[in-house]
């Protein structure tokens, strides 16, 4: 069973998300600020994190430029999750670190594609 961590500062979207994942066979960790985040997936070494880019204490691009420049966990898979879906967002997650991509509000669907490619 694969283990993903959510890092979402929003309740409803968290919720909604990890209910969804677990009833799909997934193992779910929660994050809930960017820097909670950075700990639980260095400590727990999650197959995938799903990293909201708009997170209070340490916001998303920070959070994941740090997981990918840490030698222990550079090789977690990330998919950046956020509202923002102007032209240059896509290119800005890949360039701090992100493996994937997707808006919400989120389509289960294309994102369990994206989670299974990664895997």
């Amino acid at each position: 069973m694969a283990k993903i961590l959510i890092v979402e500062d929003n309740e409803m979207n968290r919720d909604m998300l990890s209910r969804r994942l677990k009833r799909k066979g997934f193992e779910i960790e929660v994050a809930v600020d960017g820097q909670q985040g950075v700990e639980m997936a260095s400590a727990t070494m999650p197959d995938v994190v799903l990293m909201d880019m708009s997170l209070p204490v340490k916001d998303g691009w920070t959070a994941t430029r740090e997981l990918k420049a840490n030698e222990a966990t550079a090789g977690l898979k990330i998919i950046s999750l956020t509202a923002h879906a102007m032209d240059g967002d896509r290119q800005k997650a890949l360039a701090a670190g992100c493996d994937d991509y997707d808006t919400k509000p989120i389509d289960l669907k294309r994102l369990l594609g994206k989670i299974k490619a990664l895997l």
